[in-house]
């Protein structure tokens, strides 16, 4: 990579190539961000060269490999120079649905890798350029993270361990003058974008016994998420509030977006324990 001049601000977004993450970087970069980041092909980053004019550049890079991490980050820190880095937006994540019972341990280990080992690789690999600038982080985050559903354990678990490092990196880099901000999402309208990501049919993954178990509510709790899903905030919308939470002063420790997430998270501060499992429930069509 080259020496960027530095006309304007400098970013970084993990899973730019496509959804929520391409929003936010042709967002950053409509507001004159200079932006780097990941994408799952080469024909997503040059989707992006190209909308953008040339001002996002992304690379193929697995966050889940900590040598590709390094290897990337020391050629964007490379090409800021000593000016440093002044945002990260680490919103690469993925996601799988079912009964844990039924859920094989290396999935959930796939999981843990993506969205927590990855996220930590990310954020350390950058910290130097983050110190250089006294810049800020932004962990994109869910309201699952701080009240977990059925059928969605092993990834509302990877995002609750995210919260608490969040919350730890927060304490331990303000003495650089580093923000770190926690934006927990609600539903998201994330279209043909993610159909990559969306989980397999309910019983696609699972033994008889499985089926015979959970197979019932597993349908019902994924028709009414997906139901969900298609009545959430756009990705347009939810990348505007976003950059806009990024840019605020004073930074935020924490944002919630979306009426569900504000909802959700309100629960579980005021609800007792019986009263939120049963929301929860309610939530995904079980009760």
């Amino acid at each position: 990579m080259k020496s960027v001049p530095r006309r304007g601000r400098s970013s970084v977004v993990t899973g730019a190539g496509a959804g929520l993450g391409r929003e936010i970087a042709l967002g950053l970069a409509a507001r004159g961000h200079i932006v780097f980041g990941t994408a799952a092909s080469s024909a997503e980053a040059q989707d992006l060269k190209d909308a953008s004019g040339g001002r996002v550049s992304l690379t193929v890079c697995d966050t889940s490999k900590g040598f590709a991490v390094d290897a990337w980050a020391s050629g964007v820190a490379e090409a800021l120079g000593p000016a440093g880095l002044d945002l990260l937006i680490n919103n690469a994540a993925h996601r799988v649905r079912g009964p844990v019972e039924a859920l094989p341990l290396d999935a959930i280990r796939h999981i843990f890798e993506m969205n927590v080992f990855g996220v930590l690789s990310v954020t350390n690999a950058y910290l130097p350029a983050l110190r250089s600038a006294r810049g800020r982080i932004v962990q994109i985050s869910g309201w699952t993270g701080r009240v977990p559903l059925a059928f969605d354990g092993a990834s509302g678990a990877s995002r609750a361990a995210i919260e608490a490092f969040s919350a730890v990196y927060r304490a331990e880099l303000k003495p650089f003058g580093i923000d770190v901000i926690l934006v927990q999402h609600g539903a998201l309208d994330e279209g043909e974008a993610y159909s990559d990501a969306t989980p397999p049919h309910p019983d696609a993954d699972m033994t008889p016994k499985d089926r015979k178990l959970y197979g019932k509510a597993y349908r019902a709790v994924s028709r009414k998420l997906e139901s969900l899903q298609a009545a959430g905030m756009s990705v347009a919308a939810a990348a505007a509030l976003i950059i806009d939470i990024a840019e605020g002063h004073p930074a935020a420790s924490r944002a919630v977006l979306g009426v569900d997430a504000e909802r959700m998270v309100l629960a579980a501060r005021e609800m007792t324990n019986a009263e939120l499992d049963a929301l929860c429930l309610q939530v995904i069509g079980l009760s």
